[in-house]
Order: structure tokens, then sequence, then C-alpha cells
């Protein structure tokens, strides 16, 4: 929800701060995956090699994403 001239937030602001905090814990993910394997734009190569594409950009990210905590563990 969005401040107005007249109206102050005052319920709203506990609401938007734990949609934020639901939303920084789930971005990284997508930015791994838009930005280092290269899934900002969906070609038109057909739903199947679309989805397939897509599960294994998925699955890098997590890979990705992970290698932080595995390379503590080391």
């Amino acid at each position: 929800a969005k401040a107005h001239r007249y109206r102050s937030l005052t319920e709203e602001r506990a609401r938007n701060r734990t949609k934020s905090k639901v939303r920084a814990k789930g971005e990284p993910a997508f930015v791994v995956s838009k930005r280092i394997f290269a899934w900002a734009k969906a070609r038109d190569r057909g739903l199947v090699k679309n989805a397939h594409w897509q599960f294994t950009g998925c699955g890098l990210a997590n890979l990705y994403v992970a290698r932080r905590y595995r390379l503590a563990d080391i």
C-alpha cells in the first residue's frame, strides 16, 4: 500500500514490512537465474523446451547460491 496526501501509513506499514521481509528472502534466487544464467527473456522455443531450460536454470541457480554455504563448511 502506498501513502496518500492526507492519509498516513499506520496499519499499512506493518503489512508492508512483512511483505518486504518475504520478498527479500526470495529475490536472490531470481536475480541469479535472470542475470547469471540468462533467463531474462523466454524465447519462443515451445513450452517443453522452455520448461526444461527453466528447470535447469533453477537447479544451477540453487547450486550457485548454495556454494557460499558449502565453501564455508570446508
